[in-house]
């Protein structure tokens, strides 16, 4: 993979980037977002939201009503749909919502996000936790929502033409740390789920170990391939994300400077070049969290 750039002046954890009108925008978590003309200078562009919608407090308690994780932002009828995590660390009491927007850009007068209630709730009873939501279609146009971190690892549900888990869908297991045939799960969490459609076939990147530590921090970005977006997605070993597996692609050893590289996204753009985006630790910064963008010149 060839390195485009490492943007270390811009403050990101989870980001996604999307493209509108020449204008490239990354969301990350606790909703900042920043624009740039050229994937290298970025600018403020605001908060999505200063305040989340009541139903928040609702699901999630613990929640502040001023927070939230790992969004995911996708243009589907016109739209722009704004998925976003509201949970409480360390819990799977969490939710995730999603809001509308005919526009990307703060300065138009059609510039409004209209929230549109959740989509999924786990609670303790769940052996899946919904937050770290990501968004893919499949050969037929049909999206899937991904989500989850520790408890099972990541999961995914169909989504209805409005954007929400279908009703009386049940979880389709991707990838966990667990091995075939262990009764206890592994305490090693996987998360950060993201679905990449590329040629026919399905690339899932994931999270492996601890995101939030700073330097300290052991996330690394790991891969499998499959033939469908339901899977099973295998590495470059032969072992199923399911039960384990998943091939190295970032970790802490990939950059002298930089640590804890993960919760990664991909962004194709217009002109058909490939991005991997994901945050890592600074090193030089006291362990601040930063945007990272790297072109795939010779894919996976």
């Amino acid at each position: 993979m060839a390195l485009l750039n490492l943007t270390v002046d811009v403050p990101a954890h989870d980001p996604v980037i999307v493209k509108e009108n020449g204008i490239y925008y990354c969301y990350s978590t606790h909703g900042y977002f920043y624009m740039s003309e050229d994937l290298k200078s970025w600018k403020y562009g605001g908060k999505v939201f200063e305040n989340l919608p009541s139903w928040v407090h609702e699901i999630v308690p613990a929640n502040d009503g001023k927070d939230f994780w790992a969004p995911e932002i996708v243009f589907r009828d016109g739209l722009w749909r704004f998925y976003y995590a509201v949970s409480t660390f360390g819990k799977n009491i969490s939710a995730i919502g999603m809001a509308v927007n005919k526009t990307l850009d703060p300065s138009s007068a059609d510039y409004e996000w209209r929230d549109q209630g959740k989509v999924i709730a786990s609670s303790k009873s769940d052996n899946f936790n919904a937050i770290d939501p990501a968004v893919c279609a499949d050969e037929k146009g049909n999206d899937w929502l991904l989500l989850g971190s520790f408890w099972g690892g990541i999961v995914m549900f169909p989504l209805n033409e409005q954007g929400l888990v279908k009703l009386g869908s049940q979880p389709i297991f991707l990838a966990s740390r667990q091995k075939e045939g262990e009764k206890q799960p592994d305490p090693n969490p996987v998360e950060g789920g993201f679905v990449f459609p590329h040629k026919g076939r399905y690339y899932l990147f994931a999270s492996h170990d601890f995101c939030c530590r700073g330097i300290a921090s052991s996330y690394h970005i790991v891969y499998g391939v499959a033939d469908k977006i339901t899977g099973p997605y295998i590495d470059e070993e032969g072992l199923n994300m399911r039960w384990g597996g998943g091939t190295t692609l970032r970790d802490s050893f990939s950059f002298e400077r930089w640590a804890g590289p993960g919760h990664n996204t991909v962004f194709k753009d217009d002109d058909g070049k490939i991005y991997l985006v994901y945050h890592a630790y600074d090193r030089k910064d006291d362990g601040r969290s930063k945007l990272m963008i790297e072109e795939i010149d010779e894919f996976i």
